[in-house]
């Protein structure tokens, strides 16, 4: 990984979510440069309660998750051809790693064969990947600390 993105401003906010029969459901997390992992997992479904959490995490955890954003080379992606939101949900991410900054908002993703048959399957792929690395690393880095079942 290159120095530059070693160092510099890092935040990262990832949401999921609609809203249906059983209210405003979603997951989120972000990730501040100060080290802080927040997250937040709210589904109403057979009464369920908000579950949310913050710790604090190492500088060598933060380069980890530097690295897997880096290596996805998603700050190369733009999602003007991906779908918009619908009724179905939305998904948002925002990077900030050194003076790089990006935003997406798409739809919910199904599965691959959404991605397929969208306007950008090369990017929206890129993105649904580094997605799912990054709701497994934060799955572990939550349940290594707290012992919840995040899903």
């Amino acid at each position: 990984m290159a120095a530059a993105e070693d160092s510099g401003e890092f935040y990262l906010r990832y949401y999921v979510g609609h809203k249906g029969k059983f209210g405003h459901e979603f997951l989120e997390f972000e990730f501040r440069d100060d080290g802080k992992l927040r997250y937040a997992n709210n589904s109403n479904y057979k009464n369920d309660t908000m579950i949310r959490k913050e710790v604090f995490l190492t500088p060598a955890v933060l380069k980890e998750c530097r690295r897997i954003i880096s290596d996805s080379e998603i700050m190369k992606e733009d999602d003007m051809n991906w779908p918009e939101p619908d009724f179905v949900g939305r998904q948002e991410l925002e990077i900030v790693m050194g003076n790089e900054h990006i935003s997406f908002t798409t739809s919910k993703i199904g599965s691959l064969v959404d991605v397929q048959s969208s306007n950008d399957p090369e990017g929206l792929r890129i993105f649904y990947y580094l997605v799912q690395d990054l709701k497994c690393f934060v799955f572990s880095l939550i349940s290594l600390h707290f012992k919840i079942k995040p899903i």
